[in-house]
């Protein structure tokens, strides 16, 4: 599947910029995972940056989201794979996480959240002034970005990463992309 094809039913299908921008932070630490394990970097990739499409087709509705996502996915020419993936990345509908693909979309997408909030509270709001060890304090603090599932990140043992680890792959992966992400 080519990413430009990906990216462009992205902004079809999602007029939240900053939505987009989640999608795009998902895709850096998606490709940046897939090179840590030696994995399709572009599979990947196209995993992460799909993984919300259908977010306003399903006006977040937990219950629903994912499944209409993996299914555009499919129509886009991903691979069973990758749909399998983005479907999975919502636990709600009880459908586990197999491989290793799946279980790092699961836990990389809260990520980009608690990531981005770190940011947004520092004087200058961009990522390069944000410090891994900094991300790991506020990891502690359930007020801070409340939205990003702290479970859910810690996951990453899963995929045999350690949380420090983890944060400093994705917080490395962001800073990578971000002129696109506005930080």
């Amino acid at each position: 599947m080519d990413r430009e094809a990906a990216l462009k039913a992205v902004r079809d299908n999602v007029k939240n910029e900053n939505l987009v921008k989640h999608m795009l932070a998902t895709e850096a630490i998606m490709r940046a995972l897939a090179r840590r394990f030696n994995e399709n970097e572009d599979e990947w990739g196209i995993a992460g940056l799909l993984h919300d499409i259908d977010v306003e087709v399903t006006n977040a509705d937990l219950s629903v989201h994912s499944k209409p996502g993996a299914d555009m996915a499919k129509q886009l020419g991903a691979n069973e794979a990758v749909c399998h993936a983005i479907l999975v990345h919502n636990d709600a509908h009880g459908v586990p996480c197999v491989s290793l693909m799946d279980k790092a979309l699961f836990c990389a997408d809260p990520l980009t959240g608690l990531i981005t909030a770190g940011a947004l509270v520092r004087p200058d709001k961009k990522l390069a002034s944000v410090e891994a060890k900094s991300i790991r304090k506020r990891f502690k603090e359930k007020s801070f970005a409340a939205g990003a599932n702290r479970e859910q990140m810690a996951k990453c043992s899963d995929i045999g990463l350690e949380l420090d680890a983890f944060i400093e792959l994705g917080l490395e992966a962001m800073k990578g992309v971000a002129e696109s992400l506005g930080l």
